[in-house]
């Protein structure tokens, strides 16, 4: 029996109910002619009413009704409208394409820019610049529903938009600095773009106080006095799992200078249930950078530790299982290996250090980080090479080429120092890679053999060298491996496989931080 709230309606009243959400309602009544009427002639409830639990005796289709119709009576309700902002991205590569169709996938209408002709050009014909799992088909689908959109010109993008978000590259000049002449040339050509009121915000890895930087040559070079604000919003992508890290973000950070600014950015990501960090623009700038060198020397760290298992008998798996356990810890980024790479982890390290020892501090920490960093990939052909003596015209296979799995990008890929080593030793190459081999090809042209599929690259190899962790990989068939090698020896550089069971099969089996 309903407990109700108020006085207990009678027969022929009609009672407003409190559902679960507190702003929304719903109708009850003792007679069902009172709630066809209510449901087919619009009028206000009766002043007479009282407030009750949801009684789930009607019919769920009429309970459905009933709530429409009595929220577009109530004075403090609210109708809920799609959010719809005007944006437009300025860089089209990894950062910018996956953030605009991610915020055109959330309901924006979205403009994406890139000087790059062909690059826009095979966009515009669903032809992807990168490989990312999920990101083709969320480009289509907001393209066919117009919500997303191409061009190479930035005054086109600008004068269309509310929103600018600046994704452009920042690539490291000689010293490790970044280089931001691409962020000041965009700066410059939305100054003089602006036709009304804008808010800017860097989206791509920046330095701390390049906010500033951008809002003071804005300002200097904007062709009237219309007004902007500036924010940073840096993205945490990781390749291989972009889409998701965008739509199911672990928290979303916001640097703003005004509550004006904080609100346009709230409404941007109101359809993405996380927590929002509001802080000031240099905080956010420098999260950024924090965040990348932690886990960079995370990886550091447990490849450190790897190589005491290895002159101390340890198993670094169970040692890093162990670890990982601990809350205060977890067990992300404590994979031992061959080391990190990409275009991230290398570039912000580095960065992060020349930023900081511009403003008087000696990061040894990092330095560090990175000298274990490249250790990881020397060690690792040292390793090879003890394995088979002479590398001199022996067949060597490798599986992987990509920094990581699920993504074609080798930018700082261990492969690329591994293979070059193997290669001017003497070795003959045969490699294979899921996604990254056409990259590849740019790299070491025809140095080396490209398979199109695992079991070619082993066919009479003198060994077999792991260099990715592909999930393809992980599930082979180690007979059918073990039949087409001259030799069953395996040199895993990322522990795909399990010791014991694979020596069990007859392989020779050599991996990182294992005896």
């Amino acid at each position: 029996m309903a407990q109700f709230h108020g006085q207990q309606p009678v027969l022929g009243t009609v009672a407003l109910v409190k559902v679960p959400n507190p702003h929304d309602y719903g109708v009850v009544t003792c007679k069902k002619g009172i709630i066809q009427e209510f449901l087919e002639k619009p009028r206000k409830p009766p002043k007479k009413f009282c407030l009750c639990p949801f009684i789930p005796s009607y019919p769920e289709k009429v309970r459905i009704l009933l709530l429409k119709r009595l929220k577009s009576f109530m004075p403090n309700s609210k109708k809920k409208s799609k959010i719809s902002m005007n944006i437009c991205v300025i860089g089209a590569g990894y950062v910018g394409l996956v953030s605009g169709t991610c915020l055109a996938e959330i309901g924006h209408n979205v403009i994406c820019v890139d000087s790059n002709e062909e690059k826009i050009k095979k966009l515009q014909n669903n032809i992807m610049s990168i490989y990312e799992p999920g990101l083709k088909e969320l480009v289509v689908k907001n393209k066919k529903a117009k919500r997303l959109f191409f061009t190479t010109k930035i005054k086109e993008g600008v004068e269309n938009s509310d929103v600018i978000f600046i994704a452009v590259q920042t690539p490291s000049k000689k010293n490790g600095e970044p280089d931001l002449y691409y962020v000041e040339t965009v700066a410059r050509e939305v100054a003089r773009s602006m036709n009304k009121y804008k808010v800017i915000v860097s989206k791509s890895t920046m330095p701390v106080k390049t906010g500033k930087k951008i809002k003071e040559t804005i300002k200097s070079f904007r062709s009237k006095n219309i007004d902007f604000d500036v924010a940073s919003n840096p993205e945490f992508l990781s390749e291989g799992s972009a889409v998701d890290d965008f739509l199911k973000p672990d928290r979303i950070i916001i640097g703003v200078e005004n509550k004006k600014t904080e609100r346009v950015m709230r409404e941007i990501y109101k359809p993405i249930k996380a927590p929002i960090i509001v802080t000031t623009i240099e905080n956010a700038e420098l999260t950024k950078h924090v965040c990348n060198t932690f886990l960079a020397t995370k990886i550091s760290f447990i490849n450190a530790i790897s190589n005491i298992c290895e002159k101390t008998g340890g198993d670094i798996e169970e040692i890093a299982r162990a670890m990982g356990l601990d809350k205060r810890i977890s067990p992300l980024f404590l994979r031992a290996g061959i080391g990190y790479g990409g275009s991230c982890f290398p570039k912000d390290v580095e960065a992060f250090i020349q930023i900081v020892a511009q403003s008087g501090y000696d990061f040894k920490l990092l330095k560090a980080v990175q000298e274990i960093n490249q250790y990881q990939k020397e060690k690792f052909i040292h390793k090879i090479k003890d394995v088979l003596w002479n590398l001199r015209r022996k067949e060597i296979g490798v599986w992987g080429l990509a920094f990581k799995p699920n993504t074609d990008d080798i930018r700082n890929a261990p492969a690329i120092d591994i293979i070059n080593a193997l290669i001017k030793e003497g070795a003959m190459v045969k490699a294979y890679d899921p996604a990254a081999t056409e990259k590849a090809k740019g790299v070491f042209k025809e140095k080396i053999t490209y398979c199109s599929n695992p079991y070619d690259v082993v066919r009479n190899a003198d060994a077999l060298v792991i260099l990715t962790e592909w999930d393809e990989f992980k599930n082979i068939n180690l007979k059918k491996v073990k039949r087409l090698m001259k030799l069953p020896t395996i040199i895993d550089g990322r522990n795909i496989f399990d010791s014991e069971k694979i020596k069990k099969l007859g392989f020779n089996y050599y991996s990182i931080g294992r005896n």
